[in-house]
């Protein structure tokens, strides 16, 4: 069965790790798609342009399918791996780990390196306030004026948030519903003789 909830963070978070001299600048955001997701990296190289790096990992999708990690030119898996792991340890999704490093002289090795990245990145998840989302289904009625008692009852029994009426002589409105409760609500609207329900996305 599909799990309808899922782990993310509130809100941004920092975190910092130093090994010889190279300090680790950790930051968590929560975030909904790439788009943002470029912005921000783009802001951070912005303000942290004198650094040496700037590794992350993110993973987005209630099912956890959208993910990448950069190294961002540190050797091969030191940086973003390590970073994506601790999401994945945290259960996390929808969230984006940056860690900008400022080197202090002494190279740390391919083990240091790894060890650094995932230490600076679970100091800012460990800093983050994880909070449970559910996943919702957004949906769309369209009825005559005449059903409306009809279809606002079903909305009143469910408890469901509403959203872009427009109630003339054809009636529409947009409501919000938890993914496991959406198939006994669209059957209730779709009982009623007259009512046209439509998928509209998922939230």
């Amino acid at each position: 069965m599909f799990d309808d909830s899922f782990l993310t963070i509130e809100e941004k978070s920092e975190g910092i790790y130093k090994e010889k001299g190279s300090k680790f600048i950790s930051f968590a955001f929560p975030v909904k798609d790439t788009d943002e997701i470029k912005d921000i990296i783009k802001d951070i190289k912005k303000e942290f342009f004198d650094a040496r790096h700037h590794c992350y990992a993110y993973i987005l999708g209630q099912d956890k399918s959208i993910f990448r990690m950069n190294d961002d030119g540190e050797p091969s898996s030191t940086g973003g791996k390590p970073i994506y792991g601790q999401l994945l340890s945290k259960d996390l999704t929808n969230v984006l780990v940056v860690v900008v490093r400022y080197f202090g002289g002494v190279k740390l090795g391919v083990s240091g390196l790894i060890q650094a990245y995932k230490q600076a990145a679970l100091d800012a998840l460990e800093n983050a306030v994880i909070i449970e989302k559910t996943v919702d289904e957004v949906y769309g009625v369209s009825f005559e004026y005449i059903l409306m008692n009809d279809v606002m009852r079903v909305m009143k029994e469910n408890d469901l948030q509403q959203m872009n009426h427009r109630f003339e002589n054809d009636c529409y409105l947009e409501f919000v519903v938890r993914k496991s409760n959406s198939i006994k609500v669209v059957d209730s609207l779709n009982f009623i003789e007259g009512v046209r329900v439509q998928f509209l996305r998922l939230e």
